[in-house]
C-alpha cells in the first residue's frame, strides 16, 4: 500500500482536514475550529471543536473544552464536554468535570472529577490493545 493511500485513509477517518498543534508547540488563548483537532503539544485556554478532538499521550490542555467527539490520551485539566463519544486512553490523566453522551475508559487512565453520561448508558471499561 502506497504512502498516498495511507494518507488518504487517515484523512478519510478524520473527516474534514484536521487542525494540528504539533509536538513542542504551546498555545495560549481560546482555540476554535469547525473540523477535527489533533493536539500533540500544549494548550492553555478554552476550546470549541466542531469535529473530533484527538489528544496524544504527551499533550496537555488546561481549560474548558467542547467537542463533537474525543479521544484523550494526554493530560486535561478543567472541563470537558463531548456531544457524542468520549474515549479515554490508558495514558490519560483528566482532572476535570467530564460530560459526554457515551464514555469508554481504558484501564490505567486516571480521571479525577465528576463524570456525567448524558445517554444514560454505563461507562465502558476496556483494556487498550493499541500501543501508545
Amino acid at each position: 500500500m502506497g504512502e498516498d493511500t495511507q494518507r488518504r485513509r487517515m484523512l478519510d477517518q478524520l473527516g474534514d482536514s484536521p487542525t494540528f498543534v504539533a509536538p513542542g508547540s504551546r498555545i495560549s488563548g481560546d482555540l476554535e475550529t469547525l473540523g477535527p483537532l489533533v493536539v500533540c503539544g500544549a494548550v492553555r485556554g478554552d476550546g470549541r471543536i466542531g469535529g473530533a478532538l484527538s489528544m496524544a499521550a504527551n499533550s496537555e490542555w488546561h481549560g474548558e473544552v467542547r467537542a463533537r467527539a474525543a479521544v484523550i490520551a494526554g493530560h486535561l485539566t478543567g472541563r470537558l464536554v463531548v456531544d457524542e463519544k468520549l474515549e479515554v486512553g490508558a495514558t490519560a490523566v483528566i482532572q476535570a468535570e467530564v460530560i459526554a453522551r457515551t464514555i469508554a475508559i481504558a484501564r490505567g487512565a486516571v480521571i479525577e472529577g465528576a463524570i456525567t453520561v448524558t445517554s444514560g448508558q454505563p461507562v465502558v471499561r476496556f483494556d487498550e490493545k493499541r500501543s501508545a
